[in-house]
């Protein structure tokens, strides 16, 4: 399969017309929609902590329930889109998301919050599984990471927008207006995704039969090193989402209008990431390095970059820590950005979502491990070392154990 995938990169180069660019923006675009509806409630903590009298373990069961429908959203949307399609699956995952991210707008209790939680989980879960099979349909081998990475940026300025935009709307109407802003906006992509996705002419990736059953997935190495890649990063992005404005509020005595240039610096920062580093290793593919080669010195690289962020509860300064922590974001998007086009290079076209979708359910039940993990230590403790030093890690043990499942050379499945 290795041999194969560089075979086919070269011919796939030539794929006519800029149509895939616009399909990638609208992917950007939904993306950062995606992230702007998950992490209100994050900027929100504090607000929403003293207003509504939440102890750090009933916010860690709100992010738990979260992830928890994540898990079984990412692998239900997953499989629907392989057998629906990417318009019509998406088309669903975001109306029901939309409508749960506004529903937040309702609730004053723990469990409505939950319950919102759970629902706008079980959404999101189809954003990434589909916009990693379109890529895989509309974009070349040695164009996908890039393609990932573009889109993928999304996550980025949605994480960048909201805590300019969240705090605003909070000051000026209320908390609650916030969650029904965020929501609305979904439709509005909705209605351009309708109107303007198209599937590619030629289709593209590694030739395989039309439909695989759930259980076959599991004969594919690709399979397990995605399921192992995002088992053990995902959990981390998660943390940096719900947590990092607690820790820059508690550590450094940020208020809610305060949190904004810090978070703007750190999600600036993992724009940088996330396109360089899908243009890492389509980079190296271009000069010749063989497919599974590139994507794994491109994850090498990122893990190494993520190590110093163990700091970043260790320093006093408000701008170094920040800076640690806009490093090691910076470098999981890169990592995500080449373990996501994983998929696409070691499986059957047929198969990439549901595949993307059983990583991503094994990503969020890993982030429901640490949302209850992150709760009890802080409540414990009322320090991050603990969880930042884990962090620091997780990328390496990641690549390490990706690299024993997928061979070198010879066959992927």
């Amino acid at each position: 399969m290795a041999a194969q995938l560089d075979a086919l990169a070269p011919a796939q180069a030539a794929r006519p017309g800029s149509y895939r660019w616009t399909i990638c923006a609208l992917l950007f675009a939904v993306t950062t929609i995606n992230y702007m509806d998950r992490q209100v409630i994050g900027i929100l903590k504090p607000v929403l902590a003293q207003e509504l009298g939440w102890s750090e373990i009933a916010y860690g069961h709100i992010v738990f329930f979260f992830q928890l429908a994540y898990a079984a959203g990412y692998a239900g949307m997953g499989r629907l889109i392989d057998l629906v399609g990417v318009r019509t699956g998406l088309a669903v995952a975001v109306t029901v998301w939309s409508l749960a991210a506004a529903a937040h707008g309702l609730m004053r209790m723990p469990a409505g919050f939950a319950a919102a939680r759970f629902a706008l989980g079980i959404g999101e879960g189809g954003n990434f599984p589909a916009a990693i099979k379109t890529v895989a349909a509309w974009f070349p081998v040695a164009e996908r990471a890039l393609a990932t990475g573009l889109f993928n940026a999304g996550s980025n300025v949605g994480a960048l927008v909201t805590p300019i935009v969240v705090p605003w709307l909070t000051v000026a109407f209320g908390w609650r207006a916030a969650f029904f802003a965020t929501g609305l906006v979904g439709f509005v992509w909705l209605a351009a995704w309708l109107a303007l996705y198209r599937r590619p002419p030629v289709p593209a990736g590694p030739a395989g039969p039309a439909r695989l059953p759930w259980l076959a997935l599991f004969r594919y190495r690709g399979t397990w090193a995605f399921v192992v890649g995002t088992f053990l990063t995902s959990p981390v992005w998660w943390f940096y989402l719900f947590w990092v404005p607690d820790f820059l509020h508690k550590a450094h005595g940020l208020n809610l209008t305060a949190l904004g240039p810090p978070l703007v610096a750190i999600y600036l920062m993992t724009d940088v990431g996330s396109i360089g580093g899908g243009w890492l290793s389509s980079a190296l593919i271009a000069r010749g390095v063989a497919v599974l080669r590139a994507r794994k010195l491109a994850l090498l690289l990122c893990a190494l970059l993520v190590v110093p962020i163990f700091a970043a509860p260790r320093v006093e300064s408000l701008w170094l820590a920040t800076l640690l922590i806009g490093l090691a974001a910076s470098a999981h998007q890169g990592f995500s950005a080449n373990l996501f086009t994983l998929v696409s290079d070691t499986m059957p076209a047929a198969a990439v979502s549901s595949v993307v979708g059983l990583g991503g359910m094994a990503g969020a039940i890993g982030g429901m491990g640490v949302a209850e993990a992150a709760g009890l230590v802080l409540q414990a403790t009322g320090s991050y070392v603990i969880l930042f030093t884990c962090a620091a890690g997780a990328y390496l043990l990641a690549i390490l154990l990706m690299h024993m499942i997928l061979p070198r050379h010879g066959k992927i499945a």
